[in-house]
Formats: structure tokens, sequence, C-alpha cells
């Protein structure tokens, strides 16, 4: 059963830094993009950022320079560095990738459990 866990999350000053990691486990054959998703109260959930098995990247306007996406294709773990955090990206950050297990011909969208970011002083 395939499994998307994140770590790094917590409460950070404004201006301070934060690196979520997302592992990607259990039967895997072939992950292709993955994203890092965001979601603050009342609001809808947002695309931040994506890499892809390439290693070619985009970013949302309201992080670029400040947040950079990168991958571990040997562990299967997607990495998102915050900088220059404000307040505005509190929110619940949510990986997501396209992932082809063992046995399966299409790749499928899967999802992890959210961590929540919040910046705050």
């Amino acid at each position: 059963q395939v499994q998307l866990v994140e770590s790094g999350g917590g409460l950070v000053q404004p201006g301070g830094s934060l690196r979520l990691s997302c592992a990607a486990s259990g039967g895997i054959f072939s992950i292709n993009t993955m994203r890092w998703y965001r979601q603050a109260p009342g609001k809808e959930r947002e695309l931040v950022a994506r890499i892809t098995t390439g290693g070619s990247t985009d970013y949302t306007d309201s992080v670029k320079g400040r947040f950079i996406i990168s991958r571990d294709n040997a562990k299967n773990t997607v990495y998102l560095q915050m900088n220059g955090l404000i307040p505005e990206d509190t929110a619940v950050y949510y990986c997501n990738a396209d992932i082809k297990p063992f046995g399966r011909i299409w790749y499928a969208a899967y999802w992890g459990q959210g961590t929540q970011v919040t910046v705050s002083s």
C-alpha cells in the first residue's frame, strides 16, 4: 500500500525557515511529478510547487524566490525548503505525487496526510 508521510512542519516566526519532507513508500515501481500544495483556513487548496523526475521546477508566484522544491529519487522523497516565511504562508501543507505501484499500468495521484505550518510572532 502506497503511503506518503510528511514531516517538518511547526511554528516559526516571520522571516524564519522550515524544511518539509515527504517520503513515499509501499510497493512503488515509479514516481513521476511530485508536488506540494497548501490549504489555509477558509481557502481552497493551492499548488505551491512541483518538480518533475528530471528536476524541472515550477512555483506559484507568491513563493518564488523564497521556497525551493527538491527531490531525492533514490529515497522517493520530496522536500520543500521555505525561507523568508510570512504569516500568509500559514497553512496545512500536503505533498502529492504521481505514482505507479508494482503490478499497475497507470500512474495515480497519492496524497500525504498534511503537516501544519504556522508563521506567527
